[in-house]
């Protein structure tokens, strides 16, 4: 797998790619008269656009358009606001993962929170939390459990997990996201124009290939799920664009080895067992209904939203326009405070934070190229 990997990023593989992407990218231009334009919808798809160079070459013929697939970066300034309220119970563990840490709420962070003396932990496997309760049943140990359909089904493992062994002290803030509402909103919104989506390789595994079928039917736009290597990139880019030349829409699978028709039908039995749909505020959206996956009544006792009581006010207005490049409707750069008040040591927003954020994309790998 790792030789394969390799070869994925290979400059003699990658050069006639590139070259093959512009101009079939010129073609498109004069034929329509402008850039053909794509979202990737992923946030992991962002950073290695940027990290591996692909944006920034393809930046005078392709307009690639970062959506609002960033976890972390979706996540609405309330729910921030109430997760750090919540660290700041007494006898509570807050398990978290990393990306979480500086995101800045109204008044401080969870990393603020952690040095004023507050018991905060990243794990890097979440369903070590289950063990942090299991090891502390003095304490009340939550996790705050953000996501789409990539993370999502571990969250039901920890659930599964925690009644296996019968802990009563372990629960999750369940925040997660769906990627098929917020595609939805987007397109009926009509906000952006956009040719085609570049599909997240790792959710697809999870949903399936027939899962974008909406896309085509009922909008008449292409999606290609791609991996995340640059040839795996460039091949997705260009079968975009070829669609687009052709006025075809379709679903193609540019992730087959991974990705089937159905998706993960062992997952699937998971989330209809624990998970319910809720309506779920978005950053810079507002709330998308159905949008969202709560745990269902039967396991209140591991919903934290149901066993403990946040108190907080309206959040803090500042000129972070994270909503917008959310939306797709703005490039980083062309927010006020990118570079200057907002970069990495100081983030304003959390597409700044991120490991998947527009933002921090944009600032690590593409400064010079805008």
């Amino acid at each position: 797998m790792q030789e394969i990997l390799k070869q994925s990023n290979n400059p003699e593989i990658c050069k006639p790619l590139v070259e093959a992407v512009i101009e079939k990218a010129k073609e498109f231009e004069e034929k329509f008269g402008r850039k053909p334009a794509f979202m990737e919808v992923c946030g992991s798809h962002t950073m290695s656009l940027a990290r591996t160079g692909v944006k920034p070459c393809l930046v005078d013929h392709v307009n690639l358009i970062s959506g609002p697939g960033c976890p972390v970066c979706v996540t609405d300034q309330k729910s921030i606001d109430a997760m750090i309220a919540l660290a700041e119970g007494e006898n509570r563990i807050i398990c978290t993962f990393g990306d979480m840490m500086r995101v800045p709420g109204s008044t401080k962070t969870l990393l603020d929170s952690k040095i004023a003396g507050k018991d905060i932990r990243v794990l890097y496997a979440p369903v070590e939390a289950v063990r942090v309760a299991e090891e502390n049943p003095d304490k009340e140990v939550i996790f705050l459990g953000i996501g789409f359909e990539t993370t999502i089904p571990i969250l039901t493992l920890m659930i599964g997990e925690a009644e296996k062994r019968g802990i009563k002290n372990f629960s999750i803030w369940m925040t997660t996201k769906l990627v098929e509402p917020v595609l939805r909103y987007l397109l009926d919104a009509g906000e952006v124009n956009l040719d085609g989506f570049l599909l997240p390789g790792h959710v697809s595994i999870v949903l399936g290939e027939d899962s974008y079928k909406y896309l085509v039917d009922e909008y008449h736009i292409s999606g290609v799920i791609t991996g995340f290597q640059t040839a795996e990139l460039l091949s997705g880019i260009y079968k975009l664009i070829d669609l687009a030349l052709k006025k075809e829409a379709a679903i193609v699978n540019n992730h087959p080895s991974v990705v089937s028709k159905t998706g993960n039908l062992v997952i699937h039995g998971w989330l209809d067992k624990y998970l319910t749909e809720c309506d779920e505020a978005w950053r810079g959206i507002g709330i998308i209904p159905n949008s969202g996956l709560d745990l269902k009544p039967e396991y209140d006792q591991y919903n934290a939203k149901k066993r403990f009581t946040v108190e907080i006010g309206e959040p803090r207005k500042t000129k972070c326009r994270c909503g917008e490049v959310i939306r797709g409707l703005i490039k980083p750069n062309e927010c006020s405070l990118f570079g200057k008040a907002c970069h990495p040591m100081n983030p304003i927003g959390p597409c700044m934070v991120s490991a998947e954020g527009s933002c921090a994309a944009h600032y690590q790998y593409m400064r010079e190229s805008f």
